[in-house]
């Protein structure tokens, strides 16, 4: 069963790495991040919080597969 477990957190942690800032890159894009003034909207403020959570979770995904494999 570890084997399995430390597979899927490592598979979680690089889809996260990979997906997320390309998504972010792509949001700071789009005409609604921004207001008239340049500012950042609570479109991209949101979309910059939930990116942040994913790349915190890949990180505790590693971290726990490190914990496994030296379990």
């Amino acid at each position: 069963m570890t084997p399995i477990l430390i597979a899927l957190l490592l598979a979680n942690a690089v889809f996260n790495v990979l997906v997320w800032p390309t998504f972010y890159r792509r949001v700071a894009k789009d005409p609604r991040s921004r207001d008239a003034d340049g500012r950042p909207t609570r479109f991209l403020v949101v979309h910059a919080v939930l990116i942040a959570t994913a790349l915190v979770l890949a990180l505790a995904s590693v971290i726990a597969a490190i914990v496994a494999l030296t379990s």
